[in-house]
């Protein structure tokens, strides 16, 4: 067998991901990876849980320590190297090692790129204030926790009002601090629709958070000692010594742009299914790479950990000379903001309203189990399908105990292209602890025969 060598940006879930699965495929060959930071494989979903204590250590949101990849899979993991060049060309990359200072070429057969994303951070004036924090990777986690503990601030102000946001608020609400939150969109997650959104907006306020929509940060305030004293927006200053910036993320693609690989949606790398990159040998996955979505059937930018462990594998496969494609994604995502658990999958309305498709929608309130049990909530479960096949494109749910995990039945039911009919039609299970006797998203599916 020929003894090949791959090397990997990035020692997060995608990086490791793929990694292993060559390990797996190919153990007689070298594997390098470079990380720039500390940690591998962490759990970056988890950090608002961290910061509000729910999760005691940063450690347990470590899935795989990178002694642990080096003694057990042979992976030779090192932390603290940062790659600052690919010649794709040549077959190297040129790595600084952080803690030493020294660069050298680490020469490749092929290479793995997996360098995530970043936070988007705004340019304005005081982004550099004491207090100021962006959530992206596990030491920005650390370094919020720490500045919370340091600063033991009062007043919070969350910039953002997506998946981010709204975790992050419930977190600080848990800290027992004030809570602001500013979105420049008209609503709260602009993933969801209006509608739906603003069942999440009052939840949110009246559970104590001043929630104010429709204003954009203009700059931040800080006093003479650099610590930040205000949020300004282009309407109003809010009082802060505590900022969260919760704007989204942007992937990390400038090296392998100059490298001469073509950039895709919103800046990510172009792949194709088998995450292949526009240049031969080198492939991309996770929240620097684009993925095909299986409605629009269109590339789209979607940085969820789902999809960076599926690209994982998929080009794990493609390195180690198998033949494997990525079928592609729906956006189907899942949060909750206290009590209140939310979830969306396929298309919105407004997103069907944009690709000019003829459809129908509706939202059914119901309830999450047997009207009678104890425990049961309220739940609002909303389907957008195509007006003449019936077609499910897609659905959003809001509601309490259990509602929004029912997404991952509107998300099979898309991925195998079933109409609304057919989602009625399904044998669901049943018993008064678990659903209605006509489980709430078959509800919706009837509504809209």
């Amino acid at each position: 067998m020929e003894k090949k060598k791959l090397v990997v940006i990035g020692g997060d879930a995608a990086g490791m991901g793929a990694a292993s699965k060559v390990r797996r495929e190919k153990p007689e060959w070298e594997i390098v990876v470079f990380e720039k930071g500390e940690y591998t494989s962490s759990a970056a979903c988890g950090l608002p849980y961290y910061i509000a204590g729910d999760v005691e250590s940063h450690e347990s949101l470590i899935a795989r320590k990178p002694e642990v990849f080096r003694e057990k899979q042979n992976i030779d993991v090192r932390i603290f190297h940062q790659v600052t060049a690919i010649d794709a060309e040549g077959k190297k990359v040129k790595v600084k090692n952080i803690s030493t200072g020294e660069e050298f070429l680490e020469t490749w057969d092929y290479l793995l790129i997996g360098t995530g994303a970043s936070a988007v951070v705004p340019q304005v004036p005081g982004i550099d204030a004491e207090g100021v924090y962006a959530l992206s990777d596990l030491q920005s986690g650390i370094d919020t926790r720490q500045g919370i503990e340091k600063l033991n601030p009062a007043k919070a102000v969350v910039v953002g009002a997506g998946y981010i946001g709204i975790e992050m608020a419930e977190a600080l609400l848990a800290l027992r601090l004030n809570v602001t939150v500013v979105d420049m969109a008209g609503q709260v997650m602009t993933a969801m629709d209006e509608d739906m959104a603003t069942i999440i907006g009052d939840y949110m306020k009246e559970k104590g958070v001043h929630l104010i929509t429709g204003e954009k940060l203009v700059n931040i305030e800080k006093n003479t000692e650099g610590k930040v004293t205000a949020v300004v927006t282009d309407k109003q200053t809010l009082e802060a010594d505590l900022v969260i910036l919760g704007l989204g993320v942007k992937p990390n693609t400038e090296m392998a742009e100059k490298a001469g690989m073509e950039m895709g949606v919103r800046g990510a790398i172009r792949v194709n299914k088998k995450l292949e990159t526009s240049v031969p040998g080198i492939w991309a996955a996770g929240d620097c790479a684009e993925s095909w979505h299986l409605v629009k059937k269109q590339q789209v930018y979607i940085p969820l950990g789902t999809v960076a462990n599926k690209h994982a594998l998929v080009a794990g496969i493609n390195i180690s000379g198998g033949d494997a494609e990525f079928p592609g994604v729906l956006g189907t995502a899942i949060t909750r903001f206290m009590n209140l658990e939310i979830s969306r999958t396929g298309l919105s309305e407004k997103e069907a309203k944009e690709a000019g498709i003829d459809y129908k929608a509706n939202t059914i309130e119901s309830s999450t189990l047997s009207g009678y049990f104890p425990g049961t909530g309220k739940i609002h479960v909303k389907l957008v399908v195509e007006k003449n096949t019936g077609k499910i494109l897609g659905g959003q749910i809001v509601g309490f105990n259990g509602a929004a995990k029912r997404i991952d039945t509107i998300a099979t039911a898309i991925t195998a292209g079933m109409t609304a009919q057919q989602l009625v039609d399904l044998d669901l299970s049943y018993a008064p602890p678990f659903s209605p006797v006509w489980d709430p998203v078959q509800v919706a599916a009837r509504t809209l025969l």
